[in-house]
């Protein structure tokens, strides 16, 4: 069977772009790599890839000279979880905290990893996580 090495990009669809662009790239410091009027990619981690598409944007087939990217699009408030080190987990409260951004939840995992919860200007659920929420993690 042939394999899959890791996620390479997950995408967010927010219904004001620019203002999600503010959100990701001022207060998660996330580099930008791209943006056009249809959408923005940013770096995490320098090893994948957070897409933000407005809603209902991406609803046509996209064609390029090297090819098609067929129909997407999603509702609701989704879910991502940002890995970070033990160590920056004050870090990011604080960060947040100075961006007037409530925490929603904390969990401590039974591997010795610890998370917490907020939301975008969107309200899709974003979480910090430290090693040992998984066993690959």
């Amino acid at each position: 069977m042939p394999q899959l090495d890791a996620v390479l990009e997950t995408a967010l669809y927010v219904d004001d772009l620019d203002r999600a662009m503010r959100f990701y790239a001022g207060v998660l410091e996330l580099k930008p790599l791209y943006q056009d009027s249809r959408m923005c990619a940013f770096s995490v981690g320098g090893r994948s890839v957070l897409l933000i598409f407005p809603r209902g944007g991406s609803l046509e087939t996209v064609r390029m000279p090297g090819g098609t990217i067929p129909p997407h699009d999603g509702s609701g408030p989704l879910h991502i979880a940002f890995a970070i080190p033990k160590h920056a987990l004050a870090e990011w409260e604080a960060r947040l905290r100075e961006h007037d951004i409530a925490i929603e939840g904390r969990t401590a995992w039974k591997r010795g990893g610890e998370s917490i919860y907020f939301r975008d200007p969107d309200g899709h659920l974003l979480e910090l996580a430290t090693p040992g929420l998984w066993a690959i993690y």
